[in-house]
């Protein structure tokens, strides 16, 4: 998406969110040992029952600080591997 300059991720959850919310998570990727802390705010929100059965979740964009940028950086690191067709959670 590019108006998300600094990066970001859908996360799947239930849990009542409203664009703008900020929100704090340990993110943990692939085969990485420990987690990363991570500031971010939500863009989008994605309700039950979404059309065409979209899951349920939350789009966060990270933070402008080093913790948002470290994770983007890890992220597009290990998509980089990846094959260009296969779906994932990034934004």
């Amino acid at each position: 998406m590019p108006y998300l300059k600094r990066g970001g991720i859908f996360v799947p959850t239930a849990k009542p969110y409203t664009i703008g919310d900020e929100v704090f998570m340990l993110l943990s990727l692939m085969d990485e040992p420990g987690k990363l802390p991570i500031a971010g705010s939500v863009v989008w929100v994605t309700p039950a029952g979404a059309q065409n059965n979209k899951t349920q979740g939350i789009g966060v964009q990270f933070s402008e600080d080093e913790s948002g940028q470290a994770a983007r950086h890890k992220i597009e690191t290990i998509l980089a591997g990846y094959p260009a067709g296969r779906q994932t959670h990034t934004i």
